[in-house]
């Protein structure tokens, strides 16, 4: 892991288009701005966390369900 320290308004650039700016300090809470292209996905570790986990409990889905899934559209 790079440990950098960076005060209010400075700036820490990942690769060529990604720059993470420090907002605001104030006590034990830091504000940080990220500028990246659309393309890049950006998440809080705890939210991508959670959809990793849904996207492993949807991998694990029986086809047969799928199937009774599709069956309970096609009574309507």
């Amino acid at each position: 892991m790079l440990i950098l320290a960076r005060k209010e308004n400075q700036s820490i650039m990942i690769g060529d288009n990604i720059e993470l700016t420090i907002v605001s300090i104030k006590g034990d809470h830091v504000k940080v701005g990220i500028n990246a292209p659309n393309d890049v996905k950006v998440f809080r570790k705890e939210i991508f966390e959670e959809i990793q986990k849904a996207n492993i409990e949807a991998a694990n889905v029986k086809p047969d369900v799928l199937k009774d899934i599709g069956n309970l559209f096609k009574k309507n």
